[in-house]
């Protein structure tokens, strides 16, 4: 078993996550999700998906993007927006 490094439950099916040279335990997607996972620089969710990058700035959709003042881009594609 394993101690979790976010809520230090010991796990007997936890798991390693390596990232950036540091190897990281947990024991739920949950909790590597709260360490590891980037905020979205408006309104401070976890992003747990691609996301959207401008610069160095992650944002967890285009909504967001655009409400700190990026301007090129979109949830979908235009031809997507089109049907």
């Amino acid at each position: 078993m394993a101690k979790c490094d976010v809520c230090g439950n010991n796990y007997d099916k936890s798991f390693e996550v390596q990232m950036a040279g540091k190897t990281y335990t947990f024991d739920s997607f949950e909790c590597a999700i709260h360490k590891l996972a980037p905020e979205c620089q408006h309104c401070g969710c976890k992003i747990m998906g691609h996301g959207v990058e401008s610069g160095s700035r992650m944002f967890c959709c285009a909504n967001c993007a655009r409400h700190s003042g990026v301007t090129d881009v979109a949830d979908r594609s235009a031809a997507d927006a089109a049907r």
